[in-house]
This record gives structure tokens, C-alpha cells and sequence, in this order.
């Protein structure tokens, strides 16, 4: 099988790009690895610029893009104090990912001479130059404030180290309609069974696909969401219509593992093959929204409130830490809204 591979710069950021003979194994096999992406745009799969898939591809490792070594040996430090700290392996992959990305931009510099200038002189230089995202921005100044927190004799002063301003985006949301017509799409129980399940409980893509089977307790008619977002437990009711789908779909497929495994017995289901189902849930339902499966949580927290739901039992049911965060939903509810008359109307 022929293919090549090259080092390109993608949004700012150094990456692999993998060429290939459209082969359906070799794609499933490409997105398996970790950070695999697909750009539509370079119509070519790209993986993460790291040492490792440098080696596994036969290329040589751009000095450019690693840190010096005195960074090297930061993030390693800096990793080992988040796991010491119990944060989770994907945050610590985000974080450490983040640093990298800023002490390549200072790899002539010392780290102890690093300083508040040079937060702001890479902001401008790298972060905006390159048009990337606030959210990137934000994870890059977590993982400076935090990092700089375990190294000493530092000359950054952290309460002068600001996150970027958040912008005010709105929740996307799907009418009841739109919704019902995506759980209909699939004649698959499986792929019907998970989207449904997202939807019911307004559970996240991860939080589905680490259920288990005991989880789900049919006598109490709950769902006990072990070790979500933020470390914490926190219940969902499970409605008499998603229980019994469980059932029929727990007698068919029997999961050894997790409730919800892929073709390989006893491990969870991808994430992307997840998304993909969603994808042909909209093609099949003829919904040109670009919907992702948050959009699902979304649209069920929205749909509670529009039913009259406290805001602070919504609050519970999503595991928001803040009623801010939940407070978002009151703007896209269109409950309210409708009601009013516009003077429009009276002309």
C-alpha cells in the first residue's frame, strides 16, 4: 500500500499530514490514532507533530517543534504534578499539549527568565496571528498559570496573567421536532438506542460511553453517571420509554463491558463512529444543521425549561458546578419569546 507522509503547519500548529489511496482499513485505522483529524479543506488525514508518530512515519524530527530540553523536562514535571493532583489523562494531554505549544515559542529562552511581556508578546505573535480560538487561548493560559505554579523562582507574576474575554456564543438548539426526527432516522437499535440516550438524560458523548451496565438501575429509574465531568457523580431519571428501549436492546446485544461497545466485545465505543451516526441520523431525517451530539444536551436542557423545569433542577441534572453556566438556557428558550406581541403587527 502506498502513502507519504510530511510535516505541514495547520491553524498555527505543526502537524503530520498522511497521504494515501482512498482504502477504507487504512481510514479506519488512521482515525483510531490518537489526535487523528481530517481537514476538508487539504482533503488529507493529519496527526499530532510528535516524536512518536515522527518515528512510526520515518521522518525526522523538526527541531522547531520541540521544546528545549530544560522544557522538555517541564512538561514532564508539570504532567507529573497534574496526576498527582488526580486531574484526568485528557486534560492532562490538553494542558501539556498547550505548554509545549508555548515553550517551543520560547525554546531560546530560559524558563525562569520567562516573564508577563512574553505572555502577552506570544498572545499577539502566535495565538492571534495565527486566528486561533479563544477556548485555545484559555487552555494555553491555564496551562501557563498552572505550570508556573510548580516552578520556582519564576519571574511571571500570575494574578497579572488574565484569560482572554469569553465571547457570548448561545447554545445551539434543535426544535422537539427536529430532535424527534434524528432518534427516528435509524432503524439500527443500537445507533437509536445511544442517540436517545444522550437526548433523555442529557448526557455528554464521554459520559454515555463509559455506562455500564450496572449504572442503569431499572427499580429506581436512574442512571448513576460515575466519575463525570469535574470528578463527580451525579444521577439522571431514566424515563419509562428509555428503559424499556434498554431492555430490548440489552437482550439483543448482551455488552460485556460497557453498555454500549463497539465490534470489539468489552471495549466502549468510539466517539467518532458515535458522531458519524449522528451525521446519518441528519442526512436521513434531510436536517442541514451542522448538529453535533452536545447539540442533543443542549436541546434537552432547553426543551425542560420550556416545560416549566426549575432552573436549578436542570442545573443538577447537567452536573453544572455554577446556575451561571445553566442560566445560559434561559436565552435560547423561546417559551417567552413567542408570547410577544410585535408592534409590527398593530401598524
Amino acid at each position: 500500500m502506498k502513502w507519504s507522509a510530511k510535516g505541514i503547519k495547520y491553524k498555527g500548529e505543526n502537524r503530520i499530514a498522511v497521504y494515501f489511496e482512498k482504502n477504507n482499513d487504512l481510514i479506519d485505522r488512521i482515525k483510531k490514532l490518537d489526535g487523528s483529524r481530517w481537514s476538508q479543506s487539504l482533503q488529507v488525514w493529519h496527526l499530532p507533530d510528535t516524536e512518536y508518530y515522527r518515528k512510526q512515519f520515518g521522518l525526522a524530527l523538526a527541531e522547531e517543534s520541540m521544546p528545549s530540553s530544560e522544557g522538555i523536562k517541564g512538561i514532564e514535571q508539570f504532567k507529573r504534578y497534574l496526576r498527582s493532583k488526580r486531574y484526568s489523562e485528557s486534560t492532562i494531554k490538553t494542558y501539556g499539549e498547550a505548554l509545549k505549544s508555548f515553550l517551543v515559542f520560547y525554546r531560546q529562552k530560559s524558563i525562569n527568565a520567562i516573564d508577563n511581556d512574553d505572555v502577552i508578546v506570544y498572545n499577539n505573535e502566535h495565538i492571534l496571528k495565527n486566528n486561533l480560538s479563544a477556548s485555545y487561548q484559555n487552555q494555553i493560559v491555564n496551562a501557563i498559570k498552572l505550570f508556573f505554579l510548580v516552578v520556582k523562582d519564576s519571574k511571571i507574576d500570575l494574578e497579572k496573567v488574565h484569560r482572554p474575554k469569553r465571547a457570548k456564543v448561545l447554545p445551539n438548539v434543535l426544535s422537539k421536532q427536529e430532535v424527534k426526527a434524528i432518534l427516528e432516522a435509524h432503524s439500527n437499535m443500537k445507533h437509536r438506542t445511544m442517540l436517545c440516550m444522550i437526548y433523555s438524560c442529557g448526557l455528554r458523548c464521554g459520559e454515555l460511553l463509559a455506562l455500564r451496565p450496572v449504572h442503569i438501575d431499572s427499580k429506581r429509574q436512574i442512571v448513576l453517571l460515575k466519575n463525570a465531568k469535574g470528578k463527580k457523580d451525579r444521577i439522571a431519571p431514566l424515563s419509562p420509554k428509555i428503559l424499556a428501549m434498554l431492555r430490548d436492546y440489552y437482550s439483543v446485544y448482551k455488552p460485556v463491558t460497557y453498555l454500549f461497545e463497539g465490534r470489539q466485545p468489552g471495549f466502549a465505543y468510539d466517539p467518532r463512529s458515535l458522531q458519524q451516526v449522528l451525521k446519518l441520523a441528519l442526512e436521513k431525517a434531510a436536517i442541514s444543521k451542522p448538529a453535533t451530539l452536545h447539540w442533543l444536551r443542549h436541546s434537552y436542557a432547553t426543551h425542560l425549561l420550556e416545560s416549566g423545569t426549575d432552573l436549578r433542577y436542570i442545573q443538577e441534572l447537567l452536573g453544572h458546578n455554577s446556575s451561571k453556566t445553566t442560566e445560559i438556557y434561559t436565552h435560547v428558550s423561546t417559551k417567552s419569546i413567542q408570547q410577544i406581541k410585535s408592534p409590527f403587527d398593530d401598524l
